[in-house]
């Protein structure tokens, strides 16, 4: 039993931040910006809209791409740094708003490469004969731990959902094909936001220190991310037996145009098939991949039989690749 890809969905939240937004904001330019990352815009949630309510409009319409209903989910699996609250799971509330009460569902933390540690998760439980249909979720708001004083990360980030909808198949040769996680708790420093949590409860001090924000070390994490994530994208390919001349379409973790370059340059992969978003999301972390991937198949660069190479790089330190045959 394999596990394939039937339908996706997405959802951005309305409001839009330009690079000469930030201008009037951090002492940055468009042209900065622009040529260090690729970004040209970002979306920003509104007040009182929470991560449960872009994943549950990115579920929806995943859904309707599909002849499914809620009651025929038996998972939800949702990547997010920025759930509604500690705890239930925001998937919890995905589910309740969906109406989706045959399933079950929870929410991982892996950063940037949560959405592929999420379809992992699933892909496991369907082949193992206990899901036949799953919603993979990656959700953030970003901008709720982004300090918009700090111009080194304030410019990157944005918010939004995408979902895909995975469903049991018993061909062989399509959906997901192979999968490699890797992580490396050496390297926490690189990208955290070091409070809240039961190491630092939420204090006077935490919130006046600022530490409630993403930090991160921009130049050390590009050159791991580069090197990562060419090692791993042959590693899955490896694992099917092909190389990168198979690959139709490279869909990676939209977090700089740069990294993104370089990675395509190391594989030999034609910037024809490369997708590349990040100039219309900026970083949204676990939803990055997803909403690229929508992107794509709605736009008609995905077509019947694609090989797909998925690809992440995820703070402090977590990488993943897998291959998709569409």
């Amino acid at each position: 039993m394999n596990a394939r890809i039937v339908s996706t969905g997405a959802y951005l939240p309305k409001k839009i931040l330009t690079n000469f937004d930030l201008e009037k904001m951090v002492d940055t330019s468009d042209e900065w910006i622009t040529q260090r990352t690729g970004i040209k815009i970002r979306h920003i949630a509104e007040e009182g809209e929470s991560t449960s309510d872009l994943a549950y409009k990115a579920a929806l319409d995943a859904l309707k791409g599909s002849d499914l209903s809620p009651s025929d989910i038996d998972l939800i699996v949702l990547a997010t740094v920025t759930p509604d609250q500690p705890l239930p799971a925001t998937a919890l509330f995905v589910q309740e708003k969906l109406g989706a009460y045959n399933a079950f569902g929870f929410d991982i933390n892996a950063a940037c490469s949560g959405f592929m540690y999420a379809l992992s998760i699933a892909n496991a439980y369907i082949k193992s004969g206990m899901v036949k249909n799953a919603l993979v979720i990656g959700a953030e708001i970003l901008s709720r731990i982004v300090d918009w004083t700090d111009r080194t990360t304030c410019v990157l980030f944005g918010d939004g959902a995408a979902c895909v909808l995975l469903q049991a198949t018993e061909e062989e040769d399509r959906g997901v094909i192979s999968l490699v996680l890797h992580s490396d708790g050496r390297y926490t420093d690189l990208m955290r936001a070091p409070a809240p949590g039961s190491i630092r409860p939420c204090s006077k001090e935490v919130i006046e220190n600022r530490d409630i924000f993403i930090k991160m070390k921009g130049n050390e994490t590009f050159k791991m991310a580069v090197r990562n994530i060419a090692s791993v994208s042959k590693e899955a390919l490896d694992l099917v037996d092909m190389d990168f001349s198979d690959v139709d379409l490279m869909v990676s973790h939209q977090a700089n145009k740069r990294i993104i370059e370089s990675v395509a340059k190391r594989a030999g992969i034609d910037e024809d098939r490369v997708i590349v978003t990040i100039d219309k999301h900026a970083n949204t972390s676990a939803a990055s991949i997803p909403l690229a991937l929508d992107w794509a198949y709605k736009s008609g660069r995905i077509k019947d039989g694609d090989v797909i190479l998925l690809n992440s790089f995820g703070a402090s330190l977590t990488w993943a690749a897998g291959v998709v045959r569409w």
